[in-house]
């Protein structure tokens, strides 16, 4: 008995050991559940034509968007707009009018934390315009001194059937003021493709590019967009 009961009491100790190893060794399942990501069609307005609209003389536009998410960080994107700009300088009085379509992709490239739907944004367009415009005076230039000044001649010319193509490299950022309300910024740079120009005259002003410039392609812009998110499902 002497021998015997030291061997089970050695046994039993030996079980208790590797119980206490394997709770030590057991997984614990975080409680915390992480949120699902919003996925759906997000739509708004560019608030800068409204407000050029009513400061700046001369001008006229809106324009609406819209991007769907469709992975993680990729979104599709367009945009639909319509300008009118008039431009009255010494020399020469134009008239451009028309509408444009830009269809693209974003990028966010900020990680947001849980919770959050904010993005800092890289994006690609497409941009097509159709528009006229409308030659209603000019003069002629000269360094001659022997002629003077040269008086403003009234010719109201309008072209019709114009269009033009450009790439648009786009940088901004949105930022969720309310539940699926976005507030957003974004900066463009643009680079002409192709354009259709009237006979004995120039397109100097595109819709939706914005204004030419002599000897290069390149444009510029910006945007002020209000957008709302229409939730269709989580991941």
């Amino acid at each position: 008995m002497r021998r015997i009961l030291p061997f089970f009491i050695s046994i039993y100790l030996s079980g208790v050991a590797i119980s206490m190893a394997q709770d030590s060794t057991a997984v614990i399942v975080d409680s915390v559940k992480v949120k699902d990501q919003k996925y759906g069609l997000r739509v708004g307005v560019d608030l800068s034509k409204p407000i050029r609209t009513l400061l700046e003389d001369g001008y006229s536009g809106f324009e609406v968007s819209a991007d769907f998410r469709f992975s993680h960080r990729f979104y599709a994107a367009v945009e639909l707009g319509s300008e009118k700009k008039d431009r009255f300088e010494d020399n020469l009085n134009s008239k451009a009018s028309g509408s444009y379509i830009k269809v693209g992709v974003d990028f966010n490239a900020y990680n947001n934390w849980v919770g959050l739907n904010n993005s800092i944004f890289v994006g690609l367009r497409y941009g097509v315009s159709s528009f006229s415009q409308e030659l209603i005076s000019y003069s002629i230039y000269t360094t001659n001194q022997t002629f003077s000044e040269t008086e403003l001649r009234e010719v109201n010319l309008e072209f019709g059937g114009l269009t033009a193509s450009w790439a648009e490299l786009i940088v901004g950022i949105k930022t969720e003021l309310l539940p699926n309300l976005f507030l957003g910024l974004q900066l463009q740079l643009k680079r002409r493709i192709s354009d259709t120009k009237p006979d004995n005259f120039d397109n100097l002003y595109i819709p939706g590019f914005n204004r030419t410039y002599d000897e290069s392609n390149v444009g510029v812009g910006y945007g002020y967009s209000l957008s709302y998110l229409i939730p269709l499902f989580k991941k």
